[in-house]
């Protein structure tokens, strides 16, 4: 049949058809159920948290084999439930224009089930922050940093939480200088 068509479109022109009459009108009749309502609107459900309704905080931490354990926590100062879920950008900034030293964190572990945050309710994501003095210094070129870059999942505007006494490396180490994993309730 194909064979055909390539013929026919290789043929002399076409002459045209006179029109076709029926006798009757043809009406379609739907051939299956009606289609469910579209779900271009917004799912029920709780929102996700903004940066605009977040601050961000270092807990206490631990110490142990050449990095410092911190958790950094994201409190809602918002007035509605949010959710959060997935892991968190961070980075090392430095200088006055808040400039980012070396790469941002290394994703950490599984990603967890999603955090509603009633207001004034904090998640956590436990940050390893690696001693760069343990780098080859001409590899790793460390400088202090002033705090941390953080980046809500989900968001791309950013936080600052302070940091004082960091190191970070200002080249790309020959290993991740921070680790992040995914938020949990605090």
């Amino acid at each position: 049949m194909l064979a055909v068509f390539v013929l026919a479109g290789c043929s002399s022109p076409a002459v045209p058809s006179p029109p076709v009459t029926t006798a009757a009108p043809v009406t379609q009749q739907p051939t299956s159920a009606p289609l469910p309502p579209s779900s271009t609107s917004a799912p029920a459900g709780v929102p996700r948290c903004t940066t605009a309704e977040l601050r961000g905080s270092l807990g206490q931490g631990d110490a142990g084999a050449g990095s410092v354990f911190r958790p950094l926590l994201l409190t809602n100062t918002g007035t509605r439930t949010c959710e959060l879920v997935g892991f968190p950008g961070v980075s090392y900034v430095a200088g006055d224009d808040g400039h980012q030293v070396g790469p941002a964190a290394e994703m950490d572990g599984p990603r967890h089930p999603q955090v509603n945050l009633a207001p004034g309710k904090a998640a956590s994501a436990q940050l390893r922050l690696v001693n760069v003095q343990n780098f080859d210094a001409a590899a790793c070129k460390p400088v202090p940093v002033r705090g941390l870059r953080i980046y809500p999942p989900g968001d791309t505007a950013s936080l600052f939480v302070p940091f004082d006494g960091g190191q970070g490396c200002s080249m790309n180490p020959p290993q991740p200088q921070l680790f992040v994993q995914a938020v949990r309730p605090a």
